[in-house]
């Protein structure tokens, strides 16, 4: 208890100040949180206390906390297995998911994301965060989702794994565990580009006791009209992740996958200019596996944010309004037949299916038989959906 008043003192005091922001009291009865979100001097401080113990202070910089939410796994099982990849990929992931959702909250100027915490019923364990930002001055429609799944892998999940080659018994349930982000951000402006990026790690335990896991993922850009300086430059930042730790060469094999998994193959093009995109990625071991991840992940708001900050006011047109529409419905015809993801999740037992379906935009439209006029911007765009090209 001798932890606990000292945190109480704190608070009080920081409030005297005017420094607290945000200040939580306990969420269950095995441990405190204080969110000490400081506008002065420059910090937000965690405190996490458990029995007798304070576990972990973290400052953090220009009053922003950490997290969203707290993890939905419990903090006293996090910190028991601080090397668990489990435990790595949940920090990493709520971390990123903060960072992105400040950044864009500031180049919006005006709205907050909704922070919606969900936990399932049935199923397996474990929730998610889900972070929604609506109707906003610069974000027609955004979300930013962590889920944190186990349970019993049905058949159909695993006849979709055996197709990719993993080396799972047919016809059986198995015990499973995912921990993944997925983010969509769909901005009003069509001169700001629709981003995509998934990252994720996942487990599945055979009858013979042995773990098969793999991460997955990647970042992809869907413009509305080609602006190819912002192409390079998005292209460029994930190039340069995806080179750190000496792997140069995923970012020209992860691209071009990244070109035929977003084929909306009815259509004969690709959903936007891509970026990368990978699974199954086991190599060389998973400690560096990891760091490749972590690495692309950090790489998003780098990537993506310039680019709304230099369209997010440009004018335009009713008829530039009418081809966003309609490339949204090209977005959700992808998200809806192919995705894997998508499939994967309407197929698991307890799925949430607001936060499966949250890639969707607001609005999108479906014209009979459209044409785009030779020689137009919509053309030079569908050029490239057309024929992919090399942008670095």
């Amino acid at each position: 208890m001798r932890a606990y008043r000292f945190l109480n003192q704190v608070v009080k005091t920081c409030r005297n100040l005017s420094t607290v922001a945000t200040y939580r009291s306990a969420q269950s009865t095995k441990y405190y949180r204080y969110h000490l979100a400081g506008t002065v001097a420059g910090a937000v401080v965690l405190y996490h206390c458990y029995r007798n113990k304070v576990f972990a202070a973290t400052t953090v910089k220009d009053g922003r906390a950490r997290w969203m939410d707290d993890p939905i796994t419990d903090i006293e099982a996090l910190e028991k297995s601080p090397n668990s990849m489990r435990t790595k990929m949940e920090l990493l992931l709520m971390r990123v998911q903060a960072e992105f959702c400040h950044a864009l909250e500031e180049q919006d100027g005006e709205k907050k994301f909704h922070v919606d915490r969900w936990m399932r019923k049935e199923g397996g364990g474990g929730g998610g965060i889900t972070c929604v930002i609506q109707d906003s001055p610069v974000f027609e429609k955004g979300g930013c989702n962590i889920s944190v799944l186990n349970g019993m892998l049905p058949p159909d999940a695993i006849a979709q794994m055996r197709a990719r080659g993993k080396d799972l018994p047919q016809d059986k349930s198995l015990p499973f565990f995912v921990v993944g982000l997925s983010c969509v951000i769909h901005p009003k402006n069509p001169h700001v580009p629709t981003l995509h990026y998934n990252y994720r790690y996942f487990e599945v335990q055979k009858e013979d006791g042995s773990t098969v896991w793999w991460f997955g993922g990647g970042t992809d850009l869907t413009p509305y009209y080609l602006v190819e300086e912002d192409v390079v430059h998005f292209h460029k930042t994930l190039k340069d992740a995806c080179d750190k730790n000496g792997n140069r060469g995923l970012y020209p094999k992860f691209k071009i996958w990244c070109d035929d998994y977003f084929h909306v193959k009815h259509r004969g093009q690709r959903r936007g200019v891509g970026g990368i995109f990978f699974d199954d990625f086991d190599q060389p071991n998973q400690e560096q596996a990891f760091q490749f991840v972590k690495s692309c992940a950090e790489s998003v708001v780098p990537s993506y944010v310039p680019i709304v900050k230099k369209h997010k006011n440009d004018s335009y047109s009713y008829a530039e309004r009418q081809w966003q529409l309609l490339r949204r419905g090209y977005y959700t015809e992808f998200n809806l037949v192919y995705d894997r993801g998508t499939k994967f999740g309407l197929v698991t037992p307890g799925a949430r299916y607001e936060s499966i379906l949250m890639s969707l935009p607001l609005y999108a439209k479906w014209e009979y038989c459209h044409k785009v006029e030779p020689g137009s911007k919509e053309e030079k765009l569908v050029t490239v959906l057309k024929n992919p090209k090399d942008w670095v």
